[in-house]
């Protein structure tokens, strides 16, 4: 591990692959536009705006979920009969659905995503469907004829169980039994469902089933011989049972409750005659849709959206947790985790307190309120460790650090024996999901290499979830979406290698690889500036990080060499650089004349060439003449890591054109909070690096200590960045954060590591995008 600013190390194999890619492709895109199109289906949205647009539309239609329809609880809503005391089902329309949706293969589930216990206990609960009412028999047979091939499969799919599947799959084969229908109900296939469900049976509470919410009534339709007449007190006041239409369409069944016909009547107008597996499920929704944008890149588009979205999950916010709907009585612990997280983040005040309302006796922590469930979620473990990983603040309970010590474990307990199969979700990318944010802790987590590795792990309409049946999450996993993201990523990387080219052509111009800056820690300067500030209109603020950061190196590589005439003269020529003389010669547009003087040259150029005015001029003078004292005074050793950090926040903001309010800034305590933050935490970063470089790596108790107090002022850092009052804008506070996060990157990374980040995030296209 090495320092951001030391002079690096022989070029590596993958750095010799970055700078061939770089005068390769820099050359090639020079005089190319940035991207705006992508190749796109016909009817299909392809300019990046018309996308923006289109999901932004979307966002703005949602109310209770975007879901697909479940054939499973259509079913279920089909077998109600007419309440008025006619003949014939109660909704028609649901007959409707069915037939129209068989797939080919005489199933129904999900077409595009083979589960066998999916396609069974949709296609068998169809079929019984149809049976009931005497209708289109030859769907039915077909039907009949998919189950019987297909059932021998179900043990194919024991790793991988649908919710409740072992009581509601069985509930039906007894359904189909009085009926008639031809079944092999001797399948030892299913005697092993029978079996599952006696256990499950076994272990329900009835005494907690009738007297709090809890996840059981979701599944209601599964569970024989209930006491209805108790079981009314936990109806929700929209007149469901946990707002699945199956259970509720149970109920009705055996009640004839009218409010249970008002729910299920609303859903069937909603979705044409079909019913989704839960509805509504607004707030999960809302939460997700949120997450994505965030990691895929994106959020800057759908500023507006977010907040209305964040807004409405906030009205709803309760101290007990939250469910996946403003009015569930049931309370998970993913949404919950997830609401904390992303709340705090964006400046709204909510307690770490409801993760106590998850936590059992032995600091475990289980999915719903109600009672312990005994089986965890991967991705809900996940939110977990991400609440307690990104959003603890100095202060919390202790529940908060509690709960990242047991889902840290639980998930590496999972990830080292190779079992990341969720329970919610199927998704190809969540295992390399989860090992990317086990290993790069959210203050080590760069955001661009985040949205890199997040744009191969989102499946986007492949990934499907799991509830008593699969179902899709329309705005959450969406294809347009991902095509958006990849898009904007391509163009953000084209831009990169362009600025990259120039930064190389202004190294070489100023000769600065006499003073150690090598093409390929010009690229890492880069690199980290743009990981942080990747907006199309911040290029000037991403140069000056960059640029500052290699004139800073080369300029420490002085300071270090064992000859004091260098050092002295170099001092002498700096302070006239940044005092009066250089001043002067800057009025003139003079510049150095001799090879030797090209770093101040370069210096020159960064603070009165490229500087936004001659206010900002000044301002950069001051901040260097600021960070040349630090420097001279340690001697220009590891110790000045933090002033330097410092001095790349204050050219960052002066290059922004928010140098004006800065003035201003300086004399706010908030703001001196965040400088000392920052410089002391980039202070101590330096240090453990070095100390890692020069004991070859081994942990030492004073490197522990360290750790320690790092983490601690990691948190106040983020406290005073996403919590505090508005007197410094939400730009700038981020600006100290994206400087420490790269510091924080930098000690935890090797060099093998940052450089096929580097490759990755600027050189390799993005699968799927346009080149």
């Amino acid at each position: 591990m090495q320092s951001s600013f030391t002079t690096p190390t022989a070029a590596s194999p993958v750095t010799g692959f970055i700078m061939e890619s770089l005068q390769s492709k820099a050359h090639a895109e020079a005089h190319k536009p940035v991207v705006e199109k992508t190749q796109h289906h016909k009817g299909e949205p392809g300019h990046i705006d018309e996308m923006i647009s289109t999901f932004r539309a979307a966002l703005r239609s949602a109310a209770g979920g975007a879901l697909d329809v479940s054939p499973y609880d259509t079913a279920w809503v089909t077998l109600v009969r007419k309440l008025d005391g006619g003949e014939g089902p109660e909704f028609p329309l649901s007959i409707d659905w069915i037939a129209r949706n068989q797939l080919p293969d005489g199933s129904w589930g999900d077409e595009a995503f083979f589960l066998v216990q999916d396609r069974l206990i949709n296609t068998l609960a169809c079929v019984i469907a149809l049976k009931t009412w005497n209708v289109h028999s030859d769907k039915c047979n077909k039907g009949l004829s998919f189950i019987h091939e297909n059932i021998k499969r179900l043990r194919e799919d024991e790793n991988r169980m649908l919710v409740a599947f072992e009581m509601t799959f069985t509930m039906l084969l007894e359904m189909a039994k009085d009926i008639g229908l031809d079944l092999p109900y001797d399948e030892p296939a299913l005697q092993d469902i029978y079996a599952k469900r006696d256990l499950k049976l076994a272990m329900i509470p009835m005494d907690v089933l009738y007297s709090v919410p809890t996840a059981l009534l979701f599944s209601l339709e599964g569970i024989p011989g209930l006491d209805w007449d108790r079981l009314f007190k936990l109806q929700s006041p929209d007149g469901s049972f946990s707002r699945a239409p199956a259970a509720t369409a149970y109920a009705l069944l055996q009640t004839g409750n009218k409010k249970c016909l008002e729910f299920l009547t609303d859903i069937v107008n909603k979705f044409n005659g079909g019913a989704p597996f839960i509805y509504p499920l607004e707030l999960f929704e809302r939460l997700w849709v949120v997450d994505r944008l965030e990691r895929l890149g994106i959020s800057s588009y759908f500023r507006s959206e977010i907040g209305s979205y964040l807004d409405y999950v906030y009205r709803h916010w309760s101290d007990e947790g939250i469910g996946s709907t403003w009015n569930s009585k049931v309370k998970d612990l993913d949404d919950t985790a997830m609401g904390i997280r992303l709340l705090r983040q964006h400046g709204y005040h909510v307690s770490i307190e409801a993760l106590k309302c998850f936590e059992a006796k032995d600091f475990s922590f289980f999915q719903t309120t109600g009672f312990e469930t005994t089986s965890q979620s991967v991705t809900a473990m996940y939110n977990v460790y991400r609440v307690a990983d990104q959003a603890a603040f100095p202060g919390d309970d202790g529940v908060i650090q509690r709960a990242k010590a047991y889902s840290y474990a639980f998930l590496q307990q999972r990830r080292a024996a190779g079992d990341l199969n969720d329970k919610w979700i199927i998704s190809s990318g969540l295992p390399s999901e989860l090992a990317y944010g086990l290993d790069f802790p959210w203050k080590a987590n760069l955001p661009r290499v985040q949205t890199r590795m997040y744009l191969e792990q989102y499946g986007g309409s492949k990934d499907v979830w799991i509830g008593k049946n699969l179902y899709r999450m329309n705005l959450v996993n969406n294809d347009l979406l991902l095509k958006l993201a990849k898009a904007d990523f391509s163009n953000f990387q084209r831009q990169c290698r362009l600025e990259c080219q120039g930064l190389e052509r202004w190294c070489e111009k100023n000769n600065l690889e006499m003073y150690g800056v090598t093409p390929q820690s010009a690229v890492r300067a880069y690199f980290l500036a743009a990981a942080n500030i990747f907006e199309p209109d911040r290029a000037a603020e991403r140069l000056g990080w960059a640029r500052t950061a290699v004139i800073a190196q080369a300029i420490s590589s002085c300071f270090l060499s064992s000859n004091p005439h260098v050092t002295e003269s170099m001092l002498e020529e700096l302070n006239s650089e940044l005092t009066s003389e250089g001043h002067n010669l800057a009025r003139h547009g003079e510049k150095y004349s001799t090879t030797e003087n090209s770093l101040l040259n370069a210096l020159h150029e960064l603070i009165n060439l490229f500087a936004p005015g001659e206010d900002a001029s000044n301002n950069l003078r001051e901040a260097w003449k600021s960070w040349l004292i630090e420097l001279t005074r340690n001697g220009g050793h590891e110790s000045c890591e933090g002033n330097t950090a410092l001095l790349l926040v204050r050219i960052v903001e002066i290059y922004s054109g928010r140098h004006c309010s800065a003035n201003q800034n300086l004399k706010l305590s908030e703001y001196s909070q965040l400088e000392k933050l920052t410089s002391s935490i980039c202070s101590k970063l330096g240090s453990r690096t070095l100390s890692q470089v020069n004991r070859n790596g081994t942990t030492t108790e004073n490197t522990e200590n360290l750790e320690q107090q790092v983490d601690q002022e990691m948190q106040e850092l983020a406290q005073c960045v996403f919590q505090t009052c508005d007197a410094i804008s939400r730009v700038t506070k981020e600006t100290f954060l994206h400087v420490t996060r790269t510091y924080y990157y930098v000690a935890h990374s090797s060099s093998e590591t940052i450089d096929s980040h580097i490759s990755k995030v600027i050189f390799e296209d993005v699968m799927g995008s346009p080149n």
